[in-house]
């Protein structure tokens, strides 16, 4: 048996009555990276101080692709995002289409998207390409169902890759998030060989319930299998609830995907 994936976990989501720094510490024991969701909810002094490998954080706090003021808002805050993430040593920053307000649901709503508006967002992440090369850093653009989160522009898989791929510089790798694959377009194996050239991070969950791998309908052994078959040995992400315990829960992951 081996393990060919980087394995990480969101915090947010695991041990709820603990601190933060608690939960990134005993996700460093366990041999696991550390996800996060927006920084200013920490300290980012105690963070530090763990000493773990953060391997994904929420890159920007407002803004979106696809409208001049929105351009304008993300690109301020994924600046100063950047700065924090080099801190904290993160790996990747995520974007979204738009920023996401109570309950994931988008702050800016379109339930189609025009020409001009995929221009835009292009032009919009050609610029975050521009600064994550001057900070050193690099961002990824996360897919979401859009049951979950209606009306979010640019959720779907289809249309996380069209923009990765015709941007197709370094600094701006795809999320794959196959919860969210799984609600919006089912058949990941397939999307996982269409993404494959420009997917940053891997992100699970089973469905219904957004608990861990084998809580639901989602087989991720096979999708663990074909990911290692296709040359895929990047970061693979749980950002899921525990079912039960956080501690089994991890356990579930690593072995849904060990080969």
């Amino acid at each position: 048996m081996t393990q060919p994936f980087q394995l990480a976990a969101c915090a947010e989501m695991l041990w709820p009555d603990k601190p933060i720094e608690w939960r990134a510490a005993r996700l460093t024991e366990m041999g696991f990276g550390v996800g996060l969701w927006n920084w200013p909810d920490h300290d980012l002094d105690k963070l530090e101080a763990v000493g773990a490998n953060y391997t994904i954080m929420n890159g920007y706090l407002q803004g979106r692709l696809a409208d001049d003021e929105g351009a304008e808002m993300l690109l301020t805050s994924a600046r100063e995002t950047a700065q924090v993430g080099k801190r904290l040593g993160v790996d990747r920053l995520n974007l979204h289409g738009t920023g996401l307000g109570d309950g994931g649901i988008p702050i800016w709503q379109h339930e189609t998207t025009t020409g001009p508006m995929w221009l835009k967002a292009r032009d919009t992440l050609n610029r975050i390409c521009d600064l994550a090369e001057e900070e050193g850093v690099v961002f990824t653009l996360e897919n979401l169902n859009l049951l979950d989160h209606p009306g979010c522009p640019f959720g779907s898989t289809s249309d996380v890759l069209a923009l990765v791929s015709s941007i197709n510089r370094p600094q701006l790798r795809i999320n794959l998030d196959l919860y969210h694959t799984q609600i919006g377009e089912g058949d990941l194996i397939r999307w996982c060989e269409k993404c494959l050239p420009w997917i940053g991070e891997v992100q699970v969950a089973d469905n219904p319930g957004r608990f861990e791998p084998g809580t639901g309908e989602i087989n991720y052994a096979a999708v663990a299998r074909a990911l290692n078959g296709m040359g895929y040995h990047g970061p693979v992400g749980m950002e899921a609830f525990a079912q039960s315990s956080s501690d089994a829960a991890l356990e579930a992951f690593r072995a849904a995907f060990t080969i």
